[in-house]
């Protein structure tokens, strides 16, 4: 992606500790940090597969500057590579434009070259995650200034599909919403689409009142499979979905 201004935003959910299950690491190119989980250590894999993620994604940017800019969804280019694709796809279900899924298709097209070398992987990318796992985990729910923030968690179930959880915020890191919502995540088999979704989602979310008709919303899109919403000291939720205590 071009270089611009960008601000530093430290990720201090992020823990790096090692065990029987996952050697954890980071690799970090350009505007891309990504937090990775897998049986070990994979950094040249990595490295080598988010250079090819933002290859297509700089590539349909050259080609047309509005697939950087674009709040809307735009049509398909035949000229796009697979990964702009799967972008411009996501953000029509979503209505918002193709960078509003560039976490999460960056991070499923890593965690996806990953596992040809680990049969788990966990790719995070700014709150926006690919996971492929046999046995149950975690995620916790950030969500800035709320109560609820760091309080609740997404149990998730191994199993043999990807799932992606995604997170889109207002008052969490860098990313553009046009709502007002402390948390925005949706979980669907495709990253991408969650996290479109996900921005969609927030974009919905101005008051307290607006958090069922926002998840319900995000429930209409079909791939979604569960889609939680929190403002202040309030939350909805819905679908396939179980929440756990931190």
């Amino acid at each position: 992606m071009p270089r611009g201004r960008v601000i530093y935003e430290p990720r201090d959910y992020r823990t790096f500790e090692h065990g029987s299950r996952f050697t954890t690491f980071r690799v970090n190119i350009e505007t891309t940090d990504l937090y990775v989980r897998a049986g070990r250590e994979l950094l040249p894999e990595t490295e080598k597969l988010i250079r090819q993620g933002r290859n297509q994604v700089e590539a349909a940017i050259a080609r047309r500057p509005e697939f950087l800019t674009s709040l809307v969804p735009l049509e398909e280019d035949e000229s796009d590579a697979p990964l702009a694709f799967r972008m411009i796809r996501a953000a029509r279900k979503a209505d918002v434009g193709p960078m509003a899924a560039v976490a999460g298709a960056i991070a499923e097209y890593v965690g996806m070259g990953l596992l040809a070398y680990s049969e788990e992987v966990i790719v995070e990318n700014g709150g926006d995650i690919f996971l492929k796992i046999r046995e149950p985990i975690t995620v916790g729910v950030y969500a800035g200034a709320s109560p609820l923030s760091g309080k609740i968690g997404v149990r998730l179930q191994g199993g043999p599909l990807p799932i992606g959880v995604c997170t889109s915020s207002a008052t969490v890191g860098p990313s553009l919403s046009l709502g007002r919502g402390d948390a925005a995540t949706v979980i669907a088999k495709d990253t991408a689409l969650a996290d479109a979704c996900a921005s969609g989602l927030g974009n919905r979310i101005r008051k307290a009142a607006d958090l069922k008709d926002a998840v319900d919303w995000a429930m209409s899109i079909q791939g979604v499979d569960a889609a939680l919403a929190v403002l202040g000291d309030s939350l909805a939720a819905k679908g396939d979905i179980e929440l756990t205590p931190l």
